[in-house]
């Protein structure tokens, strides 16, 4: 374990944390507001923190392998929660250490969850903060530094994209790690840019349209108004729709647009998967609710509007799903798990894997009436190896062994099951509101501290797709032997094996 490497990166990271607290402290500034000093002492506190670390660090290489890399992955997003929480507290925006904790988790693995009754009363450089965090770690954290400075030796720069990055797996763009992560964030902010501009166009005002593109870029939630999205006009509802869908999408899809070759983009199953079900989900749902509006139109705007926030696990509402007939809020519930493709923002189990999962039952279904039968499974035309569906499977086991572990844990608070179900299902995926007490007229105040570190530690899990924060947690991480395959070789042997297993499910 190259423990002086962790030290230095994790150092540098905290750095830059401070940097993305800047431009609240400007919004501070310009409203002239007391809690900039907070928020400047929070700076002072992690370049002091990171500054300290990377001091101490003496790294004799800079090289990495897989276990340094999910060591990395999941200690920065538990650091990012803490330090990212010191605005909060220290500015009594939130009086309670664990409740401030989860908002900040909640704001950068782009949940959207929320234990605030009362977002208005917050200070308008709190409420920046708030939601640029979700536009950090929408695209990804170690993603967002790794395109500014390389934090890592060579190849091993994409041993914290794999780590990070969600899907079950990372494919380079170009042949450099660190230019497939420029790549990736000039979409980003391509596509964040339009967006703000469209809100502005179409006269949002100039803050909130700036917190809710954050918001949509990250397929965050957090919204700058009490009411959510829903006083807002549908013109401006409407763009919102239109750009959590996009950011839900696979942006390899973007890149192949950008270098134009547009032949390739039909071949991306999962895009098209995606289309489909929002499509068919959201005709379901305006059919179910239709008799619940004046007109087809306005029942469609809402139905499509939720249905692409929960999809896209964004968590923004413009009504309230939560009085919606059982038929539609069980088809938000399917999306919940099902969520956006690989290579988005959007969080879920990936519309990739369910894809996979399908076509394996539909194999296994094949093979006890046909035995003899040699089936490959393909995806995209390609047959998948052995290793990636085991990537898979394990991956899904993990999921719902997480899920009801979680909901197992939760119960100690005595509310009901739709309540407590919803609530994990809603943080694991990375969604925002679920149902009944957590509902999208709710908020999450209502559960003791011990559950709110249990949500807390669901969200992370969610972002980083449960297996790092499982390595994070593992005896065998912090041992002198390797955790993967390749205990009493070289160093370079067990480096190799580790970064096959990576290809199978970070």
């Amino acid at each position: 374990m190259n423990y002086a490497m962790i030290w230095k990166i994790l150092g540098w990271m905290l750095m830059f944390e401070a940097a993305f607290m800047a431009p609240s402290g400007v919004v501070s500034a310009l409203y002239r507001e007391s809690c900039g000093i907070w928020i400047a002492a929070s700076m002072g506190i992690c370049l002091a923190a990171g500054g300290l670390m990377v001091l101490i660090s003496r790294p004799k290489t800079k090289r990495i392998y897989a276990r340094e890399g999910a060591v990395i992955c999941g200690l920065i997003w538990f650091l990012y929660s803490i330090f990212g929480a010191l605005p909060f507290y220290l500015s009594g925006s939130i009086q309670n250490i664990f409740d401030a904790v989860f908002e900040t988790a909640s704001g950068f693995t782009t949940t959207g969850a929320s234990i605030l009754s009362d977002v208005e009363a917050l200070p308008h450089g709190i409420l920046f903060w708030r939601s640029f965090t979700h536009w950090v770690g929408g695209m990804g954290i170690l993603v967002f530094v790794m395109a500014v400075v390389p934090l890592a030796a060579g190849g091993s720069t994409m041993f914290l994209m794999k780590a990070e990055s969600p899907g079950p797996s990372v494919k380079k763009m170009v042949p450099k790690a660190g230019q497939t992560a420029g790549i990736l964030y000039k979409l980003y902010i391509v596509l964040t840019a339009i967006e703000l501009l469209l809100l502005l166009v179409f006269r949002m005002p100039v803050f909130d349209a700036m917190c809710l593109t954050f918001g949509t870029a990250g397929t965050g939630g957090f919204a700058v108004l009490n009411s959510g999205l829903a006083t807002y006009p549908i013109s401006q509802q409407v763009i919102v729709t239109v750009f959590m869908i996009l950011f839900g999408t696979n942006f390899t899809v973007y890149y192949l647009i950008a270098t134009k070759r547009f032949k390739e983009i039909p071949k991306i199953s999962e895009v098209v998967t995606y289309y489909a079900i929002i499509t068919v989900a959201t005709v379901l749902i305006t059919i179910n609710i239709h008799n619940m509006y004046p007109n087809a139109g306005l029942a469609l705007k809402d139905a499509a509007f939720q249905v692409g926030s929960i999809i896209t696990t964004t968590g923004y509402s413009t009504t309230d799903f939560n009085v919606w007939p059982a038929f539609s809020k069980w088809i938000l519930i399917l999306l919940m798990f099902c969520g956006a493709c690989a290579g988005s923002t959007g969080g879920g189990i990936k519309v990739s894997r369910i894809q996979v999962a399908v076509k394996s039952l539909i194999k296994e279904l094949d093979n006890a009436i046909h035995p003899n039968n040699v089936r490959k499974i393909k995806y995209d035309g390609k047959p998948l190896e052995h290793n990636v569906l085991r990537g898979i499977n394990v991956f899904i086991v993990a999921y719902f062994f997480t899920m009801a572990f979680s909901i197992l844990l939760i119960t100690v608070d005595n509310f009901d099951l739709e309540t407590n179900f919803t609530a994990v299902v809603a943080t694991l995926n990375n969604i925002g509101p679920g149902l009944s007490k957590v509902g999208p007229t709710a908020n999450y105040s209502c559960y003791s501290n011990f559950s709110v570190c249990v949500l807390i530690f669901d969200m992370i899990a969610g972002r980083l797709e449960i297996l790092p924060v499982l390595v994070l947690l593992s005896t065998h991480t912090w041992k002198g032997g390797s955790l993967f395959p390749g205990r009493g070789k070289t160093r370079h042997q067990a480096g190799e094996e580790d970064e096959a297993l990576l290809d199978e499910g970070f």
